[in-house]
């Protein structure tokens, strides 16, 4: 049903040379009309265009090179897609970037990053694409939030925060738009094998996943279960029975209770990385 759902529609993804992006673009091949594949890296997006040609060879591909942290870059872009008179039935706004660490170790430019892309780009680009679907009478905004976004998280600080706004930011919009038929969907991941880790990793640091791999879900599992959530008009998806029962328990606890969790996590984690033969504050 979700996939044929999409049937002749014209869509636009962002951060499309991989991980979850790539697999947007590869479940949706089949059926839609036109493709526009936004990325930072050119070379990515054409190998990726050959391999959708393979899948579709009726398939209209537009690749775009666009760094989302450039402003001038991105209204650029917007305006190509103005004049360019694409009608975009589905907006999958999926580029991310996160950062691990602790926020006083920080780099600020790669917290601006964050924050471009992770808010400022998503937002700005859904307030360029919305009229046009209100104007067409349809459509459909699929934000790339996280599980990250229900709960504050220590050495996530920054990385959370962003998703909470985009979860926030789709729920209010999804109420505004509720008399159109313009759905807004939040798709809320846990732990996936992407490059995401890599990404966030500071140098000469190794990677701490915030969540068991229990939690896990295959990359494809993920977009499979996005797209359900579009076609069903759903508010939010968290793909994985275990993390959707986790985070809906987390969900119910009442703030004081989760600062207990973050604050043991946060000092077992000072405990683990503080040099060795140094007292850690507030620990005996």
């Amino acid at each position: 049903m979700s996939i044929s759902y999409f049937a002749e529609c014209t869509v636009l993804v962002t951060g499309a040379s991989a991980g979850i992006g790539r697999e947007f673009a590869r479940q949706l091949a089949p059926v839609v009309n036109t493709m526009v594949l936004v990325a930072r890296r050119n070379d990515r997006l054409e190998a990726l265009e050959l391999e959708l040609k393979v899948i579709n060879p009726c398939l209209e591909i537009f690749l775009r090179q666009l760094d989302l942290r450039e402003q001038t870059e991105l209204e650029q872009f917007c305006d190509w897609i103005d004049e360019s008179g694409l009608v975009i039935d589905l907006l999958v706004n999926n580029a991310g970037l996160g950062d691990q660490g602790t926020f006083a170790s920080s780099n600020w430019d790669r917290i601006e990053s964050m924050l471009q892309v992770n808010i400022s780009a998503l937002t700005y680009l859904t307030y360029r694409v919305l009229p046009t679907m209100l104007k067409s009478g349809c459509g459909a905004v699929l934000n790339v939030s996280s599980s990250a976004c229900f709960v504050p998280m220590p050495n996530l600080a920054v990385y959370a925060a962003t998703k909470a706004y985009v979860t926030s930011f789709s729920e209010a919009l999804r109420a505004e738009l509720r008399r159109s038929n313009i759905s807004v969907t939040s798709l809320c991941p846990g732990p996936v094998a992407t490059e995401f880790g890599t990404v966030a990793t500071r140098e000469s640091q190794y990677y701490d996943a915030p969540m068991s791999d229990v939690f896990a879900v295959p990359v494809q599992e993920v977009v499979r279960k996005a797209l359900q959530a579009v076609a069903r008009d759903r508010a939010v998806v968290i793909p994985g029975t275990l993390l959707n029962i986790t985070m809906t328990a987390v969900s119910f606890l009442p703030m004081f209770v989760k600062r207990l969790i973050l604050n043991a996590r946060a000092a077992e984690k000072a405990k683990v990385t503080a040099p060795q033969g140094l007292e850690i504050p507030g620990r005996s």
